[in-house]
């Protein structure tokens, strides 16, 4: 085993809120395998959710492996412009984030329109918050997220009392006209966490208790977000109640390394012969591991070395060694589950046994980009076979990636799967709109090339 060492570690150095949109191209050639110890950025679901969080709450909070990407920068932006002041700081080698909250009430309103990036995330949980604040705000993003579609919180965020507004119906720019909020029992009609938590969030404002029921478990970093700070949460199966007027309590935090972000040196290792690799303070919530039980059920070779529970988030070290996999297919519920990693998984089926089949993923149309149309565009570049349906896409297995120009059109996460495709090229690729990456993991490419032999 490799003795390499590489860490992605936060500076009081802070990246745009948004990713360069000087295009740069980022040359990666074809390696034997991958070998070391990766400590992976911290997690940006998680990171999004106490960044708002500890905003809204009473006192000061320390957050410790903040995530680097732009997109949690975004969300620390919009809330400065909201009067929350936070600073980043070193402590034993080590980054942490104070935030000084306002308190639930304490938000004053911002003097500009609010700009979340690139970052969906920023803006359909933090609209949760807004519509109940007693003043209007405008909330845009990059010419990406502008055309994302936002009907999925304008709709329960309107039922509960709020008036929102946008130029184009149901996309950004919105104006949020904050109001005091009624509770409602609201059934998602499709899985989204992001939905999920705009919707509680909202809820800690509302008189009484809001209740969100979704058809199939979502990730619930929000829930157990909640109850660390103090909120009046019940959590049940499928099921989240939270009763408004709690106050939340300050407290200390550490962030979990992204699994999400983990995921494109997982699939390296498994399409690299003779690759061994430990990933290290991984994010293993359950609602998050599906990846993993899928590359096992591939027949991959992956092992939990330690796990531990922090902040009510489970933690654990992560081996990785090459594998020959069978291939699978991707549907329904776990779909769901797997929505973020789809684009790596795409990269690493191609070379399986059977291939890999994806269903039931329409979402991926609405991402950063039309994620299947992305995906087959870099594959065919590559040599590669596959043939797409409006919901998902289909490569057969047993194929070769050939060198080429790749593009990551403005997806940190097409970046990031196709650079791991071109370490098992049959020569070296440039992949165009590389600085993409920097979304949620300004590290990446340099920490790919350390561990690559």
């Amino acid at each position: 085993m490799s003795t390499v060492i590489v860490r992605a570690c936060q500076t009081e150095s802070l990246p745009s809120p948004r990713y360069n949109t000087d295009s740069m191209t980022e040359r990666v050639s074809p390696a034997r395998s991958l070998h070391g110890v990766v400590s992976v950025p911290g997690d940006k679901s998680i990171s999004h959710r106490y960044a708002m969080l500890t905003s809204i709450a009473e006192g000061d909070s320390k957050i410790y492996n903040f995530a680097t990407g732009a997109d949690c920068q975004s969300t620390l932006s919009c809330m400065r412009q909201l009067g929350v002041s936070h600073e980043f700081t070193e402590e034993d080698g080590r980054s942490v984030l104070t935030v000084h909250g306002a308190g639930l009430h304490g938000l004053r309103a911002p003097s500009d329109t609010l700009d979340a990036g690139n970052s969906g995330s920023t803006m359909r949980m933090l609209s949760g918050i807004l519509a109940a604040q007693p003043f209007v705000t405008r909330i845009t993003g990059d010419s990406s997220l502008v055309n994302r579609p936002m009907r999925r919180v304008i709709a329960p965020l309107c039922q509960m009392g709020a008036q929102i507004d946008s130029t184009r119906e149901g996309f950004p720019p919105l104006n949020i006209h904050g109001r005091p909020l009624s509770s409602i029992d609201y059934e998602l009609p499709v899985a989204s966490a992001q939905v999920k938590s705009c919707v509680l969030l909202a809820g800690l404002y509302a008189e009484g208790e809001t209740t969100v029921r979704e058809p199939v478990a979502t990730r619930d970093h929000t829930e157990i977000a909640l109850r660390e700070l103090g909120a009046d949460i019940t959590i049940r199966p499928r099921v989240a109640q939270v009763r408004g007027g709690a106050p939340l309590k300050g407290k200390t935090f550490v962030v979990p390394g992204d699994l999400s972000s983990a995921a494109f040196f997982l699939v390296a290792g498994l399409l690299l012969a003779d690759s061994d690799v430990i990933l290290t303070n991984v994010g293993l919530n359950p609602t998050r591991t599906a990846l993993l039980d899928f590359l096992r059920s591939m027949g991959a070779q992956i092992k939990l070395l330690h796990v531990e529970q922090v902040n009510g988030e489970l933690v654990g070290n992560l081996q990785i060694k090459y594998s020959p996999l069978r291939g699978g297919t991707i549907e329904g519920a776990v779909t769901a589950g797997l929505i973020d990693e789809i684009p790596a998984l795409a990269v690493l089926g191609c070379t399986t046994r059977d291939g890999l089949t994806v269903k039931d993923a329409a979402e991926l149309r609405v991402k950063e980009t039309d994620r299947i149309e992305s995906i087959a565009e870099n594959l065919r570049r590559m040599g590669i076979s596959v043939q797409t349906e409006p919901d998902g896409f289909h490569v057969s297995g047993r194929q070769r990636f050939r060198a080429a120009q790749i593009d990551s059109f403005g997806d940190h996460r097409i970046a990031m799967a196709f650079a791991a495709a071109a370490l098992a090229a049959d020569g070296a690729c440039e992949i165009e709109g590389a600085e993409a990456a920097s979304v949620s993991f300004p590290e990446f490419y340099a920490t790919l090339h350390q561990l690559a032999r």
